[in-house]
């Protein structure tokens, strides 16, 4: 089951990335109001159609409708901060310095969670930090003044920490279906509330990158919600470093935006203290756990 939650795990941050670069090549032409009401929307629509066509009904029914709703917020503001931080900074950036995500749900997951977490592994959350700082560009390092953008992608790693924790204990109270239903339903609901003080029209190519949007957000939540009923919220946190290659590339691809040495030094620091939380325990028989 565990090595089942890394492969959903893995994925989901693969779409994550392709859907992140349908967002930020969209902020130049509509509000991120809108942008992200098209995330919510036809997602929720997505996993409903998905939901109906192999169970026959709609899963609405929650035993915690008040942790799902909260969820669903959640997700909405990380977003919709993430979604205005890429009409400023790079793609790359922006990742980077959210990969404070997977070290503040670790942290999380041993305060709300009871996991237990090792020595090695508040080092590497320590670590992990430090890269973090590097990533935001402070000015002795690049003698420029720190951008506001980029505080934007660090204020998403918070709240999308506490999604993921929230993920995590709510895999415990409802089926994965209710939670996958549950994930877009506020946030899309709130988002089609303010539609009417920004909509554009959008062209017939605009309105496929829209759904398009939406569809890989339903599919690559689904997956995540899927990973964490399988697997531990301190195990699949720092799997989400692999999201900088694939920024990496669709950032010199799509927008030219190639990834400067504070940038990769952020990231390997980053990664280095990944790698220590994501190193599996030995409990005293010898025999490692994750």
């Amino acid at each position: 089951m565990t090595l089942q939650g890394v492969f959903l795990q893995l994925c989901a941050l693969m779409i994550f990335v392709v859907m992140d670069t349908t967002l930020k090549l969209m902020t130049s032409n509509f509000s991120v109001l809108q942008i992200i009401w098209g995330r919510f929307f036809f997602s929720f629509l997505t996993v409903a159609l998905l939901l109906r066509l192999t169970s026959g009904r709609l899963p609405l029914r929650s035993r915690a409708p008040g942790l799902q709703a909260a969820r669903s917020a959640l997700l909405l503001c990380s977003s919709l901060i993430f979604t205005s931080a890429l009409a400023h900074i790079p793609l790359v950036d922006a990742t980077a310095v959210g990969f404070a995500s997977p070290l503040i749900t670790v942290a999380l997951a041993a305060i709300f969670l009871r996991e237990a977490v090792s020595a090695r592994r508040w080092l590497g959350v320590g670590i992990g930090f430090l890269g973090v700082l590097v990533a935001l560009r402070p000015p002795f390092l690049t003698g420029a003044p720190l951008h506001w953008a980029y505080l934007l992608p660090l204020a998403t790693a918070t709240m999308f920490g506490f999604y993921q924790i929230l993920t995590r204990k709510l895999s415990t109270v409802d089926d994965s279906r209710v939670t996958i239903l549950h994930t877009g339903m506020t946030a899309g609901a709130i988002a089609t509330l303010s539609l009417p003080f920004v909509y554009v029209a959008p062209t017939a190519l605009e309105w496929t990158a829209l759904i398009a949007v939406g569809v890989l957000g339903g599919i690559s939540h689904g997956l995540l919600v899927l990973a964490y009923a399988r697997a531990p919220a301190s195990l699949l946190a720092p799997l989400s470093y692999t999201q900088l290659i694939w920024a990496s590339v669709a950032g010199v691809l799509v927008f030219g935006d190639w990834p400067d040495a504070v940038t990769l030094v952020g990231a390997a620091i980053i990664a280095a203290g990944g790698v220590l939380i994501a190193l599996p325990q030995r409990p005293r028989n010898g025999l490692p756990k994750a």
